[in-house]
């Protein structure tokens, strides 16, 4: 996000808006300018938060972020060896993952901050033999809590090679046809009416699922976000998703 969008947004919403997630369809480490981005938040008490699968964390940045007053880090480790983690996150590094934890810790340590660590795992079949283990380690490992969630997945109608066993664990159940789909979702979702998402060029969308732009109410550049998030487009989809959840919702875990 360039300076002037982010200075737009915090000159608007700041004055009023309760938390502010510094993630979106992206990995916010690599963003040189997000320390500093925590500490303009909190200083007007924004509770903020950051997801991020920690590739780039860094003993110098996790200090970083205890010093900037960060109230939150999720951090997704899906797998205690490095053939279960990479079944998911493809490329990435157990190993790193864990210094992360570790460096996250030894910096709320120092700092004195009151930062929550949190240890994030996706529900897998190629997992689901270590969710005891997590949940005896989370603490040991450096996290303060550990969560775990239903996985988003893909082509997942004729089954998929990461869906649980257990299909309690699951967004998606066997139908009649055969066919696996999404659990029923209740129309209505009190997300857009709570916040929204600003993306890095300053398109206001109602959440994290509309992850083409498909429903944006404008641009913050050019509109207030009070005025487009009071605007019409905002109405239209609210009513859409009171009656007839849109396509977006349909793999959303909430």
């Amino acid at each position: 996000m360039a300076k002037e969008v982010w200075e737009r947004v915090l000159r608007e919403a700041g004055p009023y808006v309760h938390t502010m997630q510094f993630f979106f369809q992206g990995e916010p480490l690599l963003h040189p300018q997000l320390p500093d981005m925590i500490r303009d938040a909190r200083a007007y008490h924004i509770y903020t938060i950051v997801s991020t699968n920690a590739q780039a964390m860094t003993p110098e940045l996790a200090q970083r972020l205890m010093e900037a007053g960060l109230n939150r880090i999720i951090v997704s480790i899906d797998g205690l060896s490095e053939e279960s983690y990479g079944a998911y996150r493809v490329g990435g590094s157990l190993e790193r993952s864990l210094d992360a934890l570790r460096w996250l810790r030894e910096a709320k340590q120092k700092t004195g901050a009151r930062c929550t660590i949190e240890m994030q795992c996706l529900r897998l079949r190629t997992n689901e033999h270590e969710w005891a283990e997590m949940q005896r380690r989370y603490r040991e490992l450096g996290a303060d809590r550990l969560v775990f969630k239903t996985a988003q997945l893909y082509d997942y109608a004729d089954g998929h090679p990461l869906m649980p066993t257990d299909l309690k664990y699951s967004r998606y159940v066997p139908g009649k046809d055969g066919k696996y789909h999404r659990r029923k979702l209740r129309p209505g979702c009190y997300r857009t009416w709570s916040g929204c998402v600003v993306t890095t060029a300053g398109e206001v969308l109602p959440c994290c699922y509309d992850k083409q732009g498909a429903h944006s109410y404008g641009n913050i550049m050019q509109t207030s976000l009070r005025d487009l998030f009071q605007s019409e487009s905002a109405q239209r989809f609210r009513r859409q998703a009171l009656r007839h959840l849109p396509a977006i919702c349909h793999n959303c875990w909430q």
